[in-house]
């Protein structure tokens, strides 16, 4: 069973950035891709970005492209979001998700098989 553990939230100005981690356990990293998602309180889950099990391709939303970077170390069985220039729009849960394989980065949330409990970032204006 995958374990996936975010941290690295917190409280930040408009303008600020952040980074996020998510540690994760009990499969083989390198076996799949893996993905950000955010949730607001009242709305629906958003796909964020996703990258492949080598880091070599990355896929955004176009609310945080050119914004967000998302990146991997797979030797240390870690996912990261870099957030910078952060807005209060994107205030909400940030949560880490696995894939079901290796090389999906879409944002159709059936294809992620496991997810972690999220981080809160909150970006005050």
């Amino acid at each position: 069973q995958v374990q996936l553990v975010e941290s690295g939230g917190g409280l930040v100005q408009a303008g600020g950035s952040l980074r996020l981690s998510c540690a994760s356990s009990g499969r083989t990293f390198r076996d799949y891709a893996m993905g950000w998602f955010r949730q607001a309180p009242g709305k629906e889950r958003e796909f964020i970005a996703a990258i492949t099990w080598s880091g070599y391709s990355a896929n955004y939303a176009d609310s945080v492209k050119g914004r967000f970077t998302i990146g991997r170390d797979n030797a240390k069985n870690t996912v990261y979001l870099q957030m910078n220039s952060l807005k209060p729009e994107d205030t909400a849960m940030y949560i880490c998700a696995g894939g079901r394989d290796a090389y999906y980065t879409g944002a159709a949330t059936p294809n992620y098989a496991y997810w972690g409990q999220g981080t809160q970032v909150t970006v005050s204006s």
